[in-house]
């Protein structure tokens, strides 16, 4: 039976899957939902002998129906290739009392790559479905890595242009030049004199713009999104939750239908969402652990109900959670309101006027399933150092936050249920961060490249290659824009006025 998607704010429904991945954010400014969650249809001993590939293939069947088994599986075999370091493509490791879930191993060396892998094959795969002669325009913004991840996917590919906006300052140096080095006739990277809730409000504000998407049309364009927003981003990142859960009961660490809770370091609330579908799927997850840095909004939100974005906007370590305004939160609201589109709009419409909502106490009864920490900056650095003295294992800010929720979590709760922790990001991607946290001595005077080298012969690893490839590499984009001259910027890569 077709699963067919609809907008959280009520404006669309009946969408296949291709049109909603092509779509990106619904015609009312909602995003696409699936009007079911469907549940595994495999079991968890089946999983257990599956590769990652054959993992991800029955997941993504049942949400994307409209997709041929030949369509899906290409997709599949050419986002999950030799572009990973591993062939197990989300390999585990065991630290500290917890299963930490690598998922850094892709192009270039974040958690992104996961979902941004398939997302091309997706997005021409479904324009080919629905006869689409426009240009595809992937828009979108980013806090650092999934703009990389994204122009690494769709760089040179036919019948799409891409365009990313970061916040200039708000970025580390290793994630900004990983995107202005960026090759690909079709790309384009700009930073804006802005933090990165000003680049997401300007790129969904083009979105909104009913005249501009017709000028477009007229000129042979269509936009569509790469951000967690779109519904082919969100779906591949279920897969590596089943696959996790899967390999650790082949491992033997779980017993088929044992708890498993889960961390996740928490920004546009794409990942750790992704992990509550799972849940609904009939995956045995236990707590979902959301870990905030100290841009604290979606701790305080499960801890009052109470979202609230009116406060300073912190630069910290872990810029990919520098975010105070958690897109995808509105799916999860929508499923808290029982599909109550009318109370979306009034959330969504007070947080835009406001800056802040308040969630009814029936709603917030059924967050149950959740519970929200977060990290000092002086913690994560803590985290990092600790993590390292004690195992030799080294985190990157990101994943330390969510170990530092971690042990608090445990501490106030004494919950012994075993745990998962998705590690983000590699060490190599924050690596001034990470060795000042482990040998602040070290870092005097020295390059973030020089620094590279002595995290390689400290923790004994090899450094990726998505970091050597970026070492020598040529700057290929300077444009820097105000946010109210990113309409103009766009339609001046267009070749349109």
């Amino acid at each position: 039976m077709e699963l067919l998607y609809k907008s959280t704010r009520g404006g669309q429904a009946g969408v296949s899957a291709s049109r909603a991945i092509l779509q990106g954010l619904a015609c009312d400014g909602g995003l696409f939902v699936p009007e079911r969650i469907p549940s595994l249809d495999r079991s968890l001993e089946e999983f257990s002998a599956m590769s990652y590939q054959e993992t991800a293939y029955e997941v993504m069947k049942l949400f994307f129906t409209d997709f041929t088994e030949e369509e899906l599986r290409s997709c599949i075999r050419s986002a999950y290739d030799e572009k990973f370091d591993t062939d197990v493509i989300a390999p585990l490791a065991k630290a500290d009392k917890a299963y930490y879930l690598e998922l850094f191993h892709g192009a270039t060396i974040a958690f992104k790559d996961m979902a941004l892998s398939i997302l091309p094959h997706l997005m021409t795969t479904a324009a080919r479905k629905n006869q689409i002669g426009n240009e595809i325009v992937i828009l979108t913004a980013t806090s650092g890595d999934t703009g990389k991840a994204a122009l690494s996917g769709f760089a040179d590919v036919p019948g799409t242009k891409i365009i990313v906006f970061y916040p200039k300052d708000g970025v580390s140096p290793i994630q900004e030049k990983q995107m202005v080095t960026q090759k690909g006739d079709n790309t384009l990277v700009v930073g804006i004199r802005g933090n990165f809730d000003d680049a997401q409000s300007g790129v969904k504000a083009i979105f909104a713009d009913k005249a501009l998407e017709q000028k477009l049309a007229q000129a042979g364009f269509q936009f569509s999104s790469a951000n967690s927003i779109n519904i082919g981003r969100l779906v591949p990142q279920i897969v590596y939750y089943v696959y996790a859960y899967a390999k650790l009961l082949e491992s033997g660490e779980l017993s088929a239908g044992e708890k498993l809770n889960v961390v996740v370091p928490t920004g546009n609330f794409g990942n750790i969402l992704a992990a509550y579908y799972a849940k609904q799927m009939g995956l045995p997850v236990g707590r979902l652990i959301c870990a905030s840095n100290e841009n604290r909004v979606l701790y305080d939100f499960f801890r009052t109900g109470v979202y609230d974005r009116n406060r300073p906007f912190i630069l910290t370590t872990s810029p990919s959670m520098d975010i105070l305004i958690s897109s995808n939160l509105e799916r999860l609201l929508y499923q808290l309101a029982e599909e109550d589109a009318g109370k979306d709009v009034e959330l969504m419409n007070a947080l835009a006027e406001k800056g802040e909502y308040r969630i009814t106490e029936a709603m917030k009864e059924r967050l149950a399933d959740f519970s929200g920490y977060y990290a000092t900056e002086e913690e994560t650095a803590e985290t990092i150092a600790g993590m390292y003295d004690d195992t030799g294992y080294v985190l990157d800010p990101h994943t330390a936050v969510a170990a530092c929720a971690f042990r608090k979590y445990r501490a106030e709760t004494a919950d012994e249920t075993k745990t998962l922790i998705v590690s983000t990001a590699s060490p190599y991607k924050f690596t001034r961060s990470v060795m000042e946290a482990v040998d602040e001595q070290k870092c005097g005077g020295l390059t973030d490249f020089e620094l590279i080298d002595e995290l390689s012969a400290m923790s004994g690893t090899e450094v990726p290659k998505a970091i050597e490839e970026i070492r020598t590499a040529a700057v290929r984009h300077t444009t820097v824009c105000e946010v109210c001259d990113m309409k103009k910027t766009v339609l001046g890569f267009l070749g349109m006025k």
